[in-house]
């Protein structure tokens, strides 16, 4: 299975308005790669900003792909990757 860019964005929205008690509407979530840091977003709700690690994606991504698939998903069958096609960042999801 593979993951959209506008999924991933969706799972941290669900995934911070969750934390926060707010509305995803309320979110608004910006990804990206670079070489250094590799995967991160900078996420702001409730008037300010903050960052996530990669870390932090996968987890917003399994609880994703657990309340909207049904589907137990653990990290390590999880794979962030830059798709230069389409040029997006997609989560690919293995059995």
């Amino acid at each position: 299975m593979r993951l959209s860019m506008d999924e991933i964005i969706n799972a941290v929205c669900l995934n911070i308005a969750e934390r926060k008690g707010i509305k995803p509407t309320d979110v608004t979530v910006q990804l990206a790669w670079e070489e250094d840091t590799g995967f991160t977003a900078e996420v702001w709700s409730l008037g300010r900003s903050q960052y996530l690690i990669e870390s932090n994606l996968y987890e917003a991504i399994l609880r994703y792909m657990f309340s909207e698939y049904n589907a137990r998903v653990f990290r390590d069958q999880v794979e962030l990757i830059v798709n230069d096609d389409e040029e997006e960042i997609q989560a690919i999801i293995r059995d």
